[in-house]
């Protein structure tokens, strides 16, 4: 499997006419926005999982809030 550097996929983009830099951009925004959809998906799933075998717990807003700002 041949490996390529962001540097010369860039570069190899660069010397497209215009309209097919847009396409190329246009392409990859997309496949941004289906992997990050595809990860919330993932992550809505295994809190579905954990909700059903019991592995959550309720707490308040504030009790909510203290934790995150712990995770910061």
């Amino acid at each position: 499997m041949q490996t390529a550097t962001v540097g010369s996929i860039l570069e190899a983009i660069s010397v497209l006419d215009p309209d097919d830099q847009l396409f190329v951009t246009e392409i990859l925004k997309k496949r941004a926005i289906e992997i990050r959809r595809n990860q919330i998906l993932a992550r809505a799933k295994e809190a579905e999982e954990n909700y059903k075998n019991g592995n959550t717990q309720t707490v308040t807003v504030a009790e909510l809030m203290a934790l995150s700002a712990d995770d910061d």
